[in-house]
């Protein structure tokens, strides 16, 4: 690693004498199980004014992907390669699998290190998931990966009241007993204390990795009031004014995806029952309201610090929006206020649906509701044409962007520069998926592949795998090569999966 960082020192010394010593700072906001459509500059109807703003002056990709699940997806991220070789296609330790260790590639590097050795400052908040099983725990951590600084949100499981943080190397425990804590707002609040006492002069990157809006469901009382009304017109209607209105923004041209098979008709649902989840999804709209709002106060401070305009915002999700029916943590008292510190909830299969709109499925498929993510980039400097995105982008394109406008050469795609026509492959338990060009094929694991035309059928409605027999055999073939490539393992071969959940959390 030494000899790689002295490389990169050099070649960015070389990069101030050719481009000079104005190198753009990096902020990368990432939230968690947030769908495609939630925010109001990708359909939907939470309020998002702060980040919408952004994406008026920026661009909206259209295409753009994750891995289908948080760990796989923030790894592939901030090291710039697929899951498995990363060795974080699931978190099972040294007893595993290479590619299912969930430890850092030992001789692959993460963004901080690469704009480490380039001069930056680098700092973390919130979400981490690139632990070690091993016995040198803290060689994982961020302030052992190039982090300058970092709030690291080790164990969350309540928003008002987390299990474990670690403020660089100090242990905190349950820091919100006196109520005057909520993770979201304290994530913000600690990136732009490091940003106030960073260096004058010198790049940073900012690595700001939200939870919210992943279960339990938590959020300020006020925010959810503000959001209730609108839900109470149910699912059906949501989905459809999104599509709309998608359709509007020239974000998507295509069908709706048929609801969901296990969601039933909003209509069919009792009063109390249409209340009781009118108000599961204001608490995911509020959340990610909170989130907007302190997108709002950093951007206030990068102003405040005369870098707004060279420094390039990215704001994406690590998966889409997930059916997940989980219990855990503190556990849920049925008699406390929704969305309070004694309840747990989770979004589940209606309001998941409707929040990846216009697309099928949810976080761990590999279909495009699982995938699929908004990301909006803002850099007043760097963009000349704000506007839309059409080609096609994924989470391994980050760092080698990063490592190129900081005047690095790297390998891999350029986010301000995606190739007309590429292949993208995916794998997580059991779930499969491979996109060429326009053409997707796509597996649920335990069923028979599908084939789709993305171009015209990106909701994946009208499966051709029967009317075009050959092209299927070809791409699963060129899946099958992609994944002995990388390691994958076939789930139902795996030991660890008998004791996992498997890919279908859906049901109770």
């Amino acid at each position: 690693m030494r000899s790689l960082q002295f490389t990169l020192t050099v070649a960015w010394a070389f990069a101030q004498i050719c481009i000079g010593a104005n190198l753009p700072n990096f902020v990368l906001i990432m939230v968690d199980d947030m769908g495609f459509s939630d925010l109001g500059c990708y359909g939907g109807e939470v309020d998002t004014p702060h980040l919408d703003h952004l994406a008026e002056r920026g661009l909206r990709y259209t295409q753009f992907y994750n891995t289908g699940r948080c760990w796989p997806t923030r790894a592939s991220l901030l090291m710039g390669v697929y899951p498995h070789e990363a060795r974080h296609a699931m978190p099972w330790g040294h007893s595993a699998p290479e590619a299912y260790r969930g430890t850092g590639k030992s001789d692959g590097l993460l963004i901080s290190e690469v704009l480490k050795a380039a001069g930056y400052q680098c700092y973390h908040s919130g979400k981490w998931h690139l632990d070690s099983r091993g016995k040198n725990l803290k060689d994982t951590w961020p302030l052992a990966r190039g982090f300058d600084r970092s709030y690291f949100l080790k164990s969350q499981h309540n928003f008002f009241n987390p299990w474990l943080i670690y403020d660089d190397e100090k242990k905190v425990t349950r820091p919100g007993v006196k109520g005057d804590y909520y993770a979201t707002e304290v994530l913000t609040e600690k990136a732009i204390g490091f940003l106030k006492a960073h260096p004058k002069n010198q790049p940073f990157f900012l690595y700001l990795a939200h939870v919210a809006p992943h279960f339990p469901l938590h959020a300020p009382e006020e925010d959810i009031e503000r959001h209730v009304d609108r839900y109470r017109v149910g699912w059906d209607e949501i989905r459809k004014q999104r599509h709309e209105k998608l359709q509007t923004l020239g974000l998507y041209d295509g069908p709706l995806a048929p609801r969901d098979p296990l969601v039933p008709a909003w209509q069919s649902l009792s009063e109390s029952e249409q209340e009781m989840w009118a108000t599961r999804m204001a608490i995911h709209a509020a959340m990610i309201h909170v989130v907007d709002r302190g997108v709002g106060q950093l951007v206030g401070q990068l102003k405040a610090m005369e870098v707004l305009e060279n420094t390039l915002i990215l704001f994406l999700s690590d998966n889409g929006a997930s059916a997940e029916y989980i219990v855990r943590g503190d556990g849920h008292d049925p008699e406390a206020i929704p969305g309070s510190s004694g309840s747990y909830l989770c979004l589940e299969v209606g309001w998941s649906n409707a929040a990846n709109t216009p697309f099928r499925e949810h976080k761990m498929w590999m279909h495009e509701g699982g995938i699929a993510t908004p990301l909006i980039a803002h850099w007043p400097d760097g963009i000349v044409n704000p506007g839309l995105i059409h080609r096609v982008g994924h989470v391994i394109d980050i760092l080698p962007t990063f490592a190129k406008l900081a005047g690095l050469e790297a390998k891999g795609e350029f986010l301000f520069n995606l190739p007309v026509s590429r292949t993208l492959f995916w794998e997580h338990t059991g779930n499969k998926a491979l996109r060429v060009g326009d053409k997707k094929i796509v597996k649920e694991h335990g069923k028979p592949w599908e084939l789709y035309d993305l171009e015209n059928d990106r909701s994946e409605s009208i499966d051709l795998a029967d009317r075009k027999p050959a092209l299927l055999r070809e791409l699963v073939g060129r899946w099958q090569s992609n994944a002995e490539e990388q390691g994958v393992v076939p789930w139902g071969s795996l030991p660890q999966s008998k004791q996992s959940p498997g890919p279908d959390y859906r049901k109770k």
